[in-house]
């Protein structure tokens, strides 16, 4: 038995799921979290390297700018 009834197919908003926004942005706070991480340790290998004190701070703060930049972007996309 065929099924005539046409099909409807569902636009992009409407396959996205809200469980699945959730789970993207949770791993996009765990992304930050880990670019600030490692910002900070780059940072403070390059203090111990060059005999420096001010680096871990800096190297720190611009992975943060980083990490915020890229959730938002990310957060942009999903909710398109």
């Amino acid at each position: 038995m065929e099924n005539n009834q046409p099909k409807i197919q569902k636009t992009k908003k409407e396959k996205k799921k809200p469980l699945n926004k959730a789970l993207q942005l949770s791993g996009a706070g765990l992304q930050m979290g880990l670019t600030i991480y490692l910002g900070f340790l780059f940072g403070k290998w390059l203090d111990a390297s060059f005999n420096t004190h001010f680096l871990k701070e800096t190297i720190t703060l611009l992975a943060i700018f980083l990490a915020m930049y890229s959730l938002i972007k990310q957060a942009n996309r999903i909710n398109d």
